[in-house]
């Protein structure tokens, strides 16, 4: 009879790839931040690279797809809080801070 949980793995290949794709996304956000400099524009693709470094994070190095379905969900909840509340802010400023301040 086969065991049907996932088991982590223990290959180091997949970690060098997803920390060198986190360097890389770092390098970019900055970049971008640099040639933009502050535009209006810049929120939604800042939005975008921490969501994916957060995704990458939790997939490679906390191995959330072998968690039970709540831990998960939650995890997933946390990643997508940042870059969401990160738009809401750029988009609507001063009304969205009075009422997250309630």
């Amino acid at each position: 009879m086969k065991d049907a949980t996932a088991k982590p793995s223990t290959r180091l290949a997949p970690l060098v790839l997803a920390w060198a794709g986190l360097v890389v996304l770092t390098g970019l956000s900055l970049g971008l931040g640099h040639w933009v400099d502050g535009g209006r524009w810049l929120a939604p693709p800042v939005a975008a690279l921490i969501w994916l470094k957060a995704w990458i994070v939790a997939r490679y190095y906390l191995e959330i797809p072998l968690a039970r379905t709540l831990l998960r969900r939650a995890v997933w909840a946390f990643v997508a809080f940042a870059p969401v509340a990160l738009l809401l802010t750029s988009l609507l400023g001063r009304q969205f801070a009075a009422w997250a301040q309630l």
